[in-house]
């Protein structure tokens, strides 16, 4: 089981798309957008960009709020449900097809985030040229939030080999393999509805959380601080989610 270096080009289709689009409840969605709200401190008609976006379940939320959005993700499924959502509701958001790094504006929003634990595909290059990459699209002073980071000291405490779950007529299994030489965990994700399964190689850079700041600091930002939840406790440990934010420097 190894994924490829660029597995992610080509994995948010079929039935995984099917499978992360219903996973998550209205509930958390609102949760969540509560919190990048309160951590960017910008107010509407503030404009934020949501990368890596998926079908914009963010995106769509804080539009209701009156945020002027952006959303950028690889996936032409993702972007294909967000853009309906979008139309549904009449909602304006600007959407674009890219990998998250390919991001064409200077200077020009209030605020960012990336949720969804979608930090930690890229490798350690790629990885810090996403950050920096989205230090260059702020304003100076402007705010960045990342949620669901796979740090080590989040993810080893807990490590599963399997685990499972069912949600409506779906089946999600995952495989995982940790290999502390490279710091990287290697998945296999199995999707099954009714006599159909489809199965896809993920792969999850485990960064510690020192060297996630560090890169943040490299790329740009300033102020970085650590949660372990959406109510903002302060990170320790061994809590099962971590999210950082942090604020573009004034200059570079």
């Amino acid at each position: 089981m190894k994924a490829d270096s660029n597995w992610f080009q080509a994995f948010f289709t079929g039935s995984i798309v099917d499978f992360w689009r219903v996973a998550m409840p209205p509930e958390a969605t609102r949760a969540e957008a509560d919190f990048f709200q309160m951590s960017l401190e910008a107010a509407p008609p503030a404009r934020l960009l949501d990368v890596p976006c998926g079908d914009g379940r963010h995106a769509l939320e804080l539009a209701r709020r009156g945020y002027r959005m952006t959303g950028v993700d690889i996936s032409g499924e993702f972007l294909a449900a967000a853009r309906e959502s979008a139309a549904r509701e009449r909602l304006e958001v600007a959407w674009r097809e890219a990998d998250m790094r390919d991001l064409p504006w200077k200077g020009e929003f209030d605020g960012a985030y990336c949720g969804g634990s979608s930090f930690g595909f890229l490798g350690d290059q790629g990885d810090f040229e996403f950050f920096r990459a989205v230090a260059i699209v702020l304003k100076p002073g402007a705010r960045f939030a990342v949620d669901g980071l796979k740090a080590a000291e989040v993810i080893l405490p807990h490590f599963r080999e399997r685990y499972e779950m069912e949600v409506g007529d779906m089946r999600f299994e995952a495989e995982n393999r940790y290999d502390h030489e490279t710091g990287w965990t290697e998945n296999r994700y199995t999707v099954t509805r009714g006599s159909r399964a489809e199965s896809r190689l993920a792969r999850h850079r485990n960064y510690t959380y020192r060297e996630i700041t560090e890169m943040l600091e490299r790329a740009g930002f300033e102020g970085i601080q650590g949660f372990g939840s959406l109510a903002a406790e302060p990170f320790r440990l061994g809590l099962p989610r971590l999210l950082l934010t942090a604020r573009r420097k004034d200059a570079g």
